[in-house]
């Protein structure tokens, strides 16, 4: 039965057919995936189900939309349409905000673009003492990172501050202005005549996926506020496309405001994501470059 699931998803040009078709079959038997060599066979009830799974995965709709979750570190957290599923690369910006996050004795952690919340959920269950706050625009997004907030706060996680906001807003959060001591951001950030895999063109909402023009059209503006929100020395990291290993650490060290601007690499080698600090004297480059002229 899986080897024959497995077939049906290769010819439809599924990457990972093996994978998936087990996932599916574990999913209809209700076992761990590994123990499915253990499990009894089908019932003709679930054989019906399995195939009526496989028809939707064939149409390419994505295998978290049929599974109901998706997993990201630690989680198991609740999709479907109207909201980005996360993807295993965003895992490496959340173990490194949840690192920097550590650093402090009661951090204040900012994430951007929530979507389903999965990296400040991560935060907030990794680093009890956090205090974390997620920002998301989309009412569709919000529903479900609400329900996933809810559902990590009952299983004893500390819950996470769930702000209705477009991030790029110019008073975003205005009452966290200067305290902030990491701020996470995976926001849409593909060039609009970018091709995508049918998973995320037919399903991910667009506004979650597509950046405008260059894919900077949502990055410029966090840049922007985000070194109004974090204290001298705070950290902020932000996922971006894999062409914009140059832009997006070009545009930080342009602000002026943000210094240490590392580029960093995903699970495929591909630039990813980007962090920086506030400088640490709370100053604009320009202007302390400024004093420095007027002063020799």
């Amino acid at each position: 039965m899986i080897n024959r699931v497995a077939r049906a998803l290769a010819a439809a040009g599924v990457e990972a057919p093996r994978a998936e078709a087990e996932q599916l079959a574990a999913y209809v038997l209700d076992v761990p995936r590994g123990r499915l060599a253990l499990a009894d066979g089908f019932t003709p009830a679930q054989r019906d189900r399995l195939d009526a799974l496989v028809g939707r995965r064939v149409t390419r709709e994505p295998l978290q939309h049929l599974l109901g979750s998706a997993g990201f570190r630690h989680l198991e957290l609740a999709v479907g349409p109207g909201v980005f599923v996360p993807r295993p690369e965003t895992e490496l910006l959340a173990g490194w905000g949840i690192e920097r996050a550590r650093e402090h004795a009661a951090p204040l952690v900012v994430d951007l673009c929530s979507g389903s919340g999965a990296i400040a959920l991560a935060v907030a269950q990794e680093v009890p003492a956090a205090r974390v706050v997620a920002v998301e625009r989309s009412p569709a997004a919000l529903a479900w990172l609400r329900r996933n907030a809810a559902d990590r706060a009952a299983a004893g996680d500390r819950p996470v501050e769930v702000v209705a906001a477009d991030v790029t807003g110019p008073e975003l959060l205005a009452g966290l202005a200067g305290r902030v001591d990491v701020l996470l951001c995976n926001p849409p950030y593909v060039p609009r005549s970018v091709a995508v895999p049918p998973e995320v063109a037919g399903h991910d909402p667009d506004e979650a996926v597509f950046g405008g023009a260059d894919g900077l059209d949502v990055i410029r503006p966090v840049a922007r506020r985000a070194a109004e929100l974090l204290r001298p020395g705070g950290a902020i990291g932000i996922e971006h496309d894999d062409t914009h290993a140059a832009a997006v650490p070009a545009l930080l060290r342009g602000d002026g405001r943000y210094d240490r601007v590392e580029e960093h690499r995903d699970l495929a080698g591909r630039p990813r994501w980007v962090s920086a600090s506030r400088r640490a004297d709370g100053t604009h480059a320009e202007t302390a470059r400024a004093w420095q002229t007027d002063s020799s």
